[in-house]
């Protein structure tokens, strides 16, 4: 007989259910179960305890300010498109076959100052982005009392760009990361004692020369000295390795400075001064620049014939040789001075290739270029370079012109001298700009008013405490004739009186801010060389002394025997005649009129 069919579901009692989940746990795979179970128990766990671990961090840190998404991504994006503009290769080469430069010496300065851009950026990633998102317009880095005249919507070669000194770009993110951790702060900034600066003619050069002349001294670091005494590196010589004190006869193996009047040459600069040194110069708008040198350098033979500068700059191509010694003074002195060709026509075709690869090779050489007509945010912005303090930089005005001797110059006669002198006119206006980029993403407006404003504070105290007439002489009224300063041309220039009851201590430090530069050259020769300068001065016993000074733009006596040397390895390396005949030409003294030697 047949039995009916189980229901195995319905029908089956508890008993046997419970007998099936113990054979499933108790059956070979009942490990797997197990594993399976704890690992969800883990993973909830894990979860739990890490978002407590939050909670707890961010109530413990109230003071957080929050990031706006909105202002932070534009800000990573400024900063990235900072490193970019700064890594960009060129392939621009320079006019000059010998500014070739160390390239692992520009590659520091390129770090450092990438630092400081970065450094500026990261430290508002959290806060408003006014500042990053403010934009320098066209307008704003000219002159106002030039500005209308300057016809120009953005300044040439705006868009030329550097060497590469990173060969391979890495991600936003990464690059970020490592120079985050490189920002300088007070902790890391160290002062720099490695320093070239170029000092060009008629800028206020003089008085950062002091500066830099008082930060040495009071340190004990070496200056890179002018051979034999002069007051300058045979200028207009172009700079040459064996014209620094101490080079040839290798009495000295570090130098700490080098800032006296010289005609650049980049690689025979990097082979007196180490790779760490911190480069640069200042410029001064044409226009006034100008106005001045034509008084200083009246004398000069482009000038001497000339009864105005507009009647020079009527006749500009009749009155300029520029194969006629000093007259170089007359035409684009700033290029001149940085190593290039200054003979340049207002109209020729190849101006603004020639401005292109000058501005490159200024950029390239440099690190900081500053601008006279902002002295005091220049020293600000140079301050913040060098990580030096405000009392490094304060000074006094040096071998500046009283106002007697001052002319006011038209409208007509400004245009005359953009025209005469349109590469440094292109060289000044886009520096101008770069200058104010600088302030923008190293300082900032508001720290830089603060500081320029504690800066003046400091020159008023001083003037107070030093000066017993509050300011500036006339060279007549001068008590000290160690304290006057050099008398050249028709401009008259001024000096200062200190006040006389200064304990031994003001004094020195009063006295170090008014002396002139030939007085304060001639005294470092003297603490570094003393034996030469007991030399050299038992060799001019007798002799007057303005004769003594008359090397002021050229060189004299003793170097002669250098120089000899130096044509002597120069001529071996070309075998061309009219190689050799240009040399020649190039490096033989002249005689001006007033019986000083100097180089053509």
């Amino acid at each position: 007989m047949l039995s009916p069919p189980r229901r195995w579901i319905r029908d089956q009692s508890p008993g046997s259910v419970t007998s099936c989940v113990r054979r499933g746990l108790c059956s070979r795979r009942h490990s797997l179960w197990i594993l399976l179970i704890l690992l969800v128990v883990c993973i909830t766990i894990q979860t739990f305890v890490a978002r407590q671990a939050r909670n707890d961090k961010l109530t413990g840190l109230p003071q957080l300010r929050s990031v706006n998404k909105q202002h932070l991504f534009p800000t990573v994006l400024n900063v990235w498109e900072s490193i970019q503009s700064l890594t960009a290769k060129t392939d621009v080469k320079s006019p000059q076959a010998d500014r070739t430069g160390d390239v692992h010496q520009q590659n520091e300065g390129n770090r450092k100052q990438l630092d400081y851009i970065l450094s500026k950026h990261v430290d508002n990633l959290a806060i408003d982005s006014q500042t990053e998102a403010r934009k320098v317009s066209a307008g704003k880095p000219l002159l106002p009392k030039h500005g209308a005249s300057l016809g120009l919507q953005v300044p040439l070669a705006l868009n030329s760009t550097r060497k590469s000194f990173i060969s391979d770009t890495p991600n936003p993110p990464s690059l970020l990361k490592a120079h985050i951790n490189s920002v300088p702060t007070k902790e890391t900034c160290h002062p720099k004692s490695h320093i070239v600066f170029l000092k060009t003619h008629k800028t206020a050069s003089s008085t950062i020369l002091n500066i830099l002349y008082r930060y040495g001294e009071s340190r004990n670091l070496t200056f890179a000295l002018p051979l034999n005494k002069h007051s300058q590196l045979f200028y207009p010589f172009s700079f040459a390795s064996h014209f620094v004190e101490g080079v040839s006869s290798r009495s000295l193996r570090e130098f700490h400075i080098m800032c006296n009047h010289m005609r650049f040459r980049k690689y025979e600069v990097a082979k007196v001064m180490p790779r760490d040194t911190f480069y640069f110069s200042i410029l001064r708008n044409p226009v006034a620049m100008m106005e001045s040198i034509f008084i200083y350098y009246r004398s000069i033979p482009a000038f001497h014939k000339t009864h105005s500068l507009d009647n020079f700059l009527d006749n500009s191509w009749k009155n300029y040789n520029s194969s006629v010694t000093n007259n170089h003074y007359a035409h684009n002195i700033l290029a001149f001075d940085f190593g290039f060709d200054n003979n340049v026509a207002p109209g020729a075709d190849d101006l603004n290739e020639r401005t292109s690869m000058a501005i490159a090779a200024i950029e390239r050489d440099f690190h900081l270029i500053l601008i006279s007509e902002y002295f005091d945010e220049s020293m600000i912005l140079l301050k913040h370079a060098l990580c030096w303090s405000l009392e490094d930089i304060v000074s006094f005005k040096l071998n500046s012109r009283s106002e007697k001797s001052r002319h006011p110059l038209l409208p007509e006669t400004a245009e005359k001298i953009k025209r005469w002198n349109a590469l440094d006119w292109r060289i000044y206006l886009h520096f101008n700009t770069s200058f104010w980029l600088k302030v923008d993403s190293l300082v900032g407006q508001e720290q830089m008013k603060r500081e320029v404003s504690q800066l003046r504070e400091l020159q008023t105290m001083l003037a107070n405490s030093c000066l017993k007439d509050g300011g500036a002489v006339d060279p007549s009224k001068i008590k000290d004739v160690g304290l006057k300063p050099f008398q050249y041309g028709a401009a008259v220039i001024q000096g200062y009186n200190l006040n006389p009851d200064l304990d031994t201590q003001t004094k020195i430090k009063c006295q170090r801010l008014i002396t002139p530069e030939l007085q304060y050259t001639d005294r470092l020769y003297t603490q570094q060389f003393p034996e030469l300068a007991a030399k050299h001065k038992q060799e001019t016993k007798g002799v007057s002394p303005r004769r003594q000074r008359s090397d002021r733009t050229g060189m004299t006596g003793r170097a002669w025997a250098r120089d000899a040397h130096y044509r002597q390895m120069m001529s071996r390396k070309f075998s061309n005649q009219k190689n050799q005949k240009a040399l020649t030409s190039a490096l033989l003294p002249h005689t001006d009129a007033n019986n000083n030697t100097r180089l053509s």
